[in-house]
């Protein structure tokens, strides 16, 4: 987004904004997301205080849904001609943008929305998003917002009152927000929500119920790891399956062992079906009609995930410059992408394909690149890498330039977002430990200088 001089709303003062009009998910998949935070064309204005949304004329395209949305502020009062003139210009950008034969009817008949908000709501309406479910969504939000401000002295009479809206949706949205303020660093933010969402874990029914199947999906994902020490077989996976108490820990189970889940597996659990009877065998029967219907959940989302990352792969490949497409891409790529890359350079190199392995190799090289910890994290691991004391403080000498307070400060956050993550206390106590240790090392260094 580029920074545009304009004039404040409220005083007209001159002010700078970020001005976004473009929103093209043919050539910017990250579009819808920017368009849908509420957070474009948002301008502060140091004069007066005013913050809010600027009155900017908008241009949504998404082929996928065949979707061409144009926006244009009533309160700018200008004729329709005058709003053409502003808003074709983006339209042919649109269409130029297009291949030949991607250009459908939709892009000749844009569709004009009254205001930003109905914008909004067509893009979600597109996703399946009612606008019924937008304003559950909305009153979810005004709830939270309520529950922060009331001390925590007061917090758990307002939750017995509003027990009713707390409702599962609520919960994943507080659980998407806590860590969406993790992932950006503002600590107070994540422990203040992480103390509402201990709240209502421990004062309604239904975070009673959330609070149980957690623990039995952690017990779950213990077993399995004890299991995977002496070695994980089909019959110790049906072990644990079937002693699940609950559809979270079976769900669990299935995502980490999909691979086990094969035709041998589902022949030892007919057998044991066919072996049982009364309660037993219906319990069975009803389990692996589960098993069945998520691990086909799983293999299409999958198919889904595969063919994605290999459409980005061939647009990387198509680019006349492939470091550069990587660069602007590398968001987008998953796992999946970094698979499908190393099956196609191995496909590549082994029937001699010198052009297509030598672009495929500049994309490895670019994720590798970029993938690479920064020296912090790289110092960090190896600090934790000591075996004792003595090893520890030979590393901190050998890196005592490096020991500073800034890095103390990292090490400090890094501690917060473990402890919000759920880390494992011993992880948790090493990482502390050295905390400790680091701060004095660093406190000592320049106090000697």
């Amino acid at each position: 987004m580029a920074q545009t001089q304009t004039a404040c709303p409220r005083c007209r003062q001159p002010i700078l904004a970020q001005v976004e009009q473009l929103f093209d998910l043919n050539t910017d998949p990250q579009a819808k997301q920017r368009l849908l935070s509420g957070q474009i064309n948002y301008a502060r204005c140091p004069s007066c205080g005013y913050e809010g949304m600027l009155s900017i004329p908008v241009v949504y395209h998404d082929p996928a849904k065949e979707l061409l949305l144009t926006y244009f502020p009533t309160e700018l009062g200008l004729p329709i001609n005058d709003q053409e003139r502003m808003i074709g210009p983006l339209i042919n950008q649109v269409v130029n943008n297009l291949k030949p034969e991607e250009r459908k009817a939709y892009v000749l008949r844009p569709q004009s929305m009254l205001t930003f908000q109905t914008m909004v709501e067509k893009i979600l309406e597109g996703d399946g998003i009612t606008k019924e479910d937008i304003q559950k969504s909305q009153q979810r939000m005004s709830l939270l917002e309520r529950l922060i401000s009331i001390s925590p002295a007061s917090r758990v009479d307002f939750i017995k009152q509003e027990e009713a809206n707390f409702d599962q949706p609520f919960f994943v949205l507080l659980s998407r927000i806590i860590e969406a303020t993790v992932a950006q660093g503002d600590q107070n933010s994540a422990r203040q929500l992480a103390e509402v969402q201990q709240a209502l874990l421990d004062n309604t029914q239904l975070g009673q119920e959330l609070k149980k199947q957690s623990e039995e999906v952690e017990k779950v994902v213990k077993t399995l790891q004890d299991a995977s020490k002496q070695g994980l077989t089909r019959e110790k996976i049906l072990e644990i399956l079937i002693s699940t108490n609950s559809d979270a820990a079976v769900s669990t189970v299935v995502s980490l062992v999909r691979s086990g889940l094969d035709y041998t597996f589902f022949e030892l659990l007919s057998e044991k079906i066919n072996q049982a009877d009364g309660e037993e065998k219906e319990k069975l029967t009803i389990l692996r009609d589960k098993l069945l219907q998520l691990t086909s959940q799983i293999d299409k989302a999958m198919q889904v995930e595969m063919d994605r990352a290999r459409k980005l792969l061939d647009t990387i490949m198509a680019a006349s410059n492939v470091e550069q497409a990587t660069m602007e891409h590398i968001e987008e790529m998953s796992d999946f992408f970094v698979e499908i890359l190393k099956t196609e350079l191995e496909a590549a190199r082994k029937v001699g394909d010198l052009s297509r392995s030598s672009k495929l190799q500049q994309i490895v090289a670019v994720l590798q690149k970029a993938n690479t910890p920064p020296p912090e994290l790289a110092l960090l691991d190896e600090l934790l890498a000591s075996e004792n004391e003595a090893e520890l403080d030979k590393k901190l000498e050998a890196n005592r330039e490096k020991i500073t307070p800034e890095f103390a400060q990292v090490l400090n956050n890094i501690i917060t977002q473990a402890e919000q993550q759920g880390q494992t206390e011993e992880f948790l106590n090493e990482a502390r430990s050295l905390y400790r240790k680091v701060l004095a090392f660093s406190m000592k260094s320049a106090l000697s200088k």
